[in-house]
C-alpha cells in the first residue's frame, strides 16, 4: 500500500513560488512557464499540478540560486511587508513498530523521502520524528516533512503485527523466507512478533497453515508475479501460447478464470482468497484501495458531541465554531488490541472545525470515522511515553483555536483539504 502512487491521495497540488526570492526571477519564470505548467499570478506565481508533477518542479526549482531571505526591494509592497523567519518545522508523532518497520525494510523510501539536504531523526528518548535541513532550508524541510507524513499514514494504515509460535530452528529459515516481513525474536524463544504489509502477513499465515512438516520448505516469491509458459516450461494449447497465466497475488496459484474476482481497482485474485481476506480487512491486498467499511479499534463506549459557537477561528473570521468533545472511558482491553486482559486509561480531547460549509461536510465524515472506530486506538502516547493509552489513530484534529501549526491550531489554510486526503485513505469521502 506504501507503494501506491501519492497522485491517488494528493490529486490537485498548487505551487506558490515568489520570484523575488531566487537571484534570476526571469529564469524562474521561464522554467515554470516553459514546461507547458498552468501558471497564475503576478507578484507570486501559483502552478497547479498533480503531486508528480510539482514535486518534479521543485526539484528543478531547488538547483536555482536563492537568496538567504526574501528579496523585497523590487516588490511594489515592499513598504507593506516585512520578511517572515520560516515558521518551525513541527515533528510527526510515531508509533515504535510503524517506526522499526520503516528503518529496516523501506530505507529506500526513507532516503528518497530524505533527499541529499534533509535529516529525519528519532530522538531516542521520544515517540516521534524530527526534520533538519544541513543547509537550513526551511522550504526543502516542510515539504519533506509532507512527502513523509503522507508515506507513514498509507504504510500504517496497511501494517499489520502478529504473534506466532514457532519452532526455534525455524526462525533463521523463515527470515530468510519472507524478506519483506520484520521478524523479532530469536532462536532461544518459542514465539516470535511478525510486522509486516497486510497482504505479506496473509500469505505467512496461509503458509504456516498448508506448509509441510517444515515451514521453510518451500521458496516462493512474496511478490505478485505473472508466470510465463516459455520462462517455466510449462505446455499449453496453441490458442494460448501468446497470453500469461495470472497468478493469485494471495496464495501465488495460477487463477482459475471461473473462479476469478476483478475489483474495480483493476487487481484480481482468486474469489475464496479475496473473500478471507476481506472478512480481516476490506481493502484491496495489492494497493489498499477501500470497498465496504474498515472498522478501527478504538475502545467502545466513548462519545463524540457536538456544538457550535459564534467566535470564528483565525483565518475563518466570517464563520463561527465546531467544537467537537471526544470521550473515551477507561476500561479493559480487548483481543484487538496490544495487550488483551490489562487495562488501559482513557482520554478526552476537544478539537475545532470552522462552520463553514466545508467545515460541516468534514465533520459528517469525522462522525462517521467516530462511528467506525477509526479516530482512536490504544497504544503508547507520544507525549508522556505511557502505554495502554487512548491515543489518536493518524486523523489529525485541531485542538487549539489559535497559535498555527506548530500550536495544532489555526491559522491552516490547507488543514481541511489534507484532513479529507486522511479521511479518504481510510475509505471515508
Amino acid at each position: 500500500m506504501a507503494n501506491a502512487s501519492l497522485k491517488e491521495v494528493f490529486s490537485d497540488v498548487i505551487l506558490t513560488v515568489d520570484p523575488n526570492t531566487f537571484k534570476e526571477p526571469n529564469q524562474v519564470k521561464y522554467l515554470l512557464t516553459g514546461c507547458g505548467n498552468r501558471v497564475t499570478g503576478t507578484l507570486h506565481y501559483e502552478v497547479r499540478g498533480s503531486f508528480d508533477e510539482i514535486e518534479d518542479l521543485f526539484v528543478k526549482m531547488s538547483s536555482l540560486d536563492r537568496y538567504a531571505a526574501p528579496n523585497l526591494r523590487d516588490s511594489p509592497l515592499r513598504h507593506l511587508q516585512r520578511p517572515r523567519s520560516p515558521s518551525p518545522v513541527k515533528p510527526v508523532a510515531i508509533v515504535g513498530a510503524v517506526w522499526d518497520f520503516i528503518q529496516q525494510r523501506c530505507s529506500k523510501e526513507l532516503k528518497r523521502i530524505q533527499g541529499e539536504d534533509v535529516l529525519i531523526h528519532k530522538p531516542r528518548d521520544k515517540m516521534e520524528v524530527t526534520f533538519q535541513s544541513h543547509r537550513k532550508d526551511s522550504v526543502r524541510v516542510h515539504f519533506a516533512r509532507e512527502r513523509f507524513v503522507t508515506f507513514y499514514q498509507r504504510l500504517a494504515t496497511d501494517l499489520k503485527v502478529q504473534t506466532y509460535s514457532l519452532d526455534p530452528q525455524y526462525y533463521k529459515s523463515l527470515q530468510r523466507q519472507f524478506p519483506e516481513l520484520l521478524i523479532e525474536g530469536g532462536p532461544s524463544k518459542d514465539n516470535i512478533t511478525v510486522t509486516g504489509r497486510y497482504m505479506h502477513i496473509v500469505m505467512l499465515e496461509d503458509f504456516l497453515r498448508h506448509g509441510s512438516s517444515s515451514p521453510v520448505t518451500s521458496q516462493r516469491p512474496l511478490t505478485p508475479q505473472r508466470v510465463s509458459p516459455r520462462a517455466s516450461g510449462t505446455t499449453r494449447n496453441k490458442q494460448s501460447d501468446d497470453e500469461e497465466e495470472e497468478s493469485c497475488p494471495i496464495c501465488l496459484d495460477t487463477i482459475k478464470e471461473d473462479r476469478k474476482k476483478t475489483l474495480a481497482c483493476k487487481h484480481s485474485f482468486c474469489r475464496c482468497c479475496l473473500e478471507v481476506a476481506f472478512k480481516t480487512k476490506p481493502v484491496c491486498p495489492t494497493c489498499g484501495a477501500v470497498y465496504g467499511e474498515l472498522k478501527g479499534t478504538q475502545p467502545k463506549g466513548g462519545t463524540m458531541a457536538v456544538t457550535q459557537e459564534r467566535s470564528s477561528l483565525s483565518g475563518y473570521d466570517k464563520y463561527g465554531t465546531i467544537v467537537i468533545q471526544y470521550h473515551i472511558p477507561s476500561g479493559i482491553q480487548k483481543e484487538e488490541h496490544p495487550n488483551p486482559g490489562q487495562t488501559y486509561r482513557g482520554a478526552s480531547r476537544t478539537a475545532y472545525l470552522p462552520d463553514s460549509s466545508e467545515g460541516r461536510n468534514v465533520l459528517a465524515l469525522l462522525k462517521r470515522a467516530f462511528d467506525q472506530r477509526l479516530t482512536f486506538t490504544i497504544g503508547r502516547s507520544s507525549t508522556t511515553g505511557m502505554e495502554n493509552m487512548v491515543t489518536w489513530n493518524d486523523i489529525h484534529h485541531k485542538t487549539s483555536r489559535s497559535g498555527g501549526t506548530s500550536c495544532y491550531g489555526y491559522p491552516d489554510p490547507d488543514y481541511l483539504r489534507r484532513l479529507q486526503d486522511e479521511l479518504k485513505v481510510k475509505g471515508i469521502y
